[in-house]
């Protein structure tokens, strides 16, 4: 992802980078590339839908993994878990604002109950590493479960201890459970990215083998 801060300081950064501020022709300092809070994500959700809101790393991977599911009406990336208002990108990725890159879900509970979204979320990319996803690292790339009540809340912590106690993972899960404030959907070169460039080098090494898993192991789950 554009400026991302990737330990491995790859060459792919560098093109990925000028892609973002280039190709996609948006001009990213601008005011009007900060985040967008709007009705379409954090106003009622239409007659028998319901919005869930998760962080896990990269948000180009988490679209582009949520969008496949029967249920899912629309996946939009952006900014959750900080209090500075209408936060760019490049301030959310200096790890220093709270915000963690997120995915805000708008889907039908009984097509995809939110249970199932859970699982998922602590299934397909690892939740037991702090401050990591993958080759991401930093604050803005932590997990977090963002609930919306009291039954959200209790559910997410028992999916956590259900996958705990199956040891899909080596080690305890990280994740953080947080209240739901406000989402800041992300800049619009961010949203679809995957979808739109998968050849580019992250996309391709790595999101496209997430994606690849995340359907062999739920496949009963996808959309036609």
């Amino acid at each position: 992802m554009t400026n991302h801060n990737k330990s491995t300081k790859t060459f792919f950064a560098a093109v990925l980078a000028l892609i973002c501020l280039f190709a996609a022709g948006y001009a990213v300092w601008s005011p009007a590339a900060h985040g967008e809070v709007t009705q379409e994500q954090t106003g009622s959700p239409p007659p028998g839908l319901e919005r869930a809101t998760f962080a896990a790393g990269c948000f180009w991977s988490m679209q582009a993994i949520f969008q496949q599911l029967k249920g899912v009406e629309a996946v939009s990336p952006g900014y959750a878990g900080g209090t500075v208002a209408h936060p760019s990108y490049e301030l959310v990725e200096t790890g220093s604002t709270g915000y963690a890159e997120s995915i805000n879900i708008l889907y039908d509970p009984k097509i995809i109950p939110y249970d199932v979204l859970l699982k998922i979320l602590l299934t397909v990319r690892n939740p037991t590493t702090i401050n990591q996803q993958g080759p991401d690292y930093g604050p803005n790339y932590r997990s977090i479960i963002f609930y919306r009540n009291d039954q959200e809340k209790v559910a997410a912590e028992g999916a956590i201890r259900q996958v705990n106690a199956e040891h899909i993972w080596p080690d305890p899960i990280v994740t953080e459970i947080q209240p739901f404030t406000t989402f800041y959907r992300a800049e619009s070169y961010h949203i679809n990215y995957y979808n739109l460039h998968p050849d580019e080098p992250y996309c391709a090494s790595v999101i496209a083998p997430e994606i690849s898993s995340f359907r062999e192991k739920y496949r009963s789950l996808l959309k036609q």
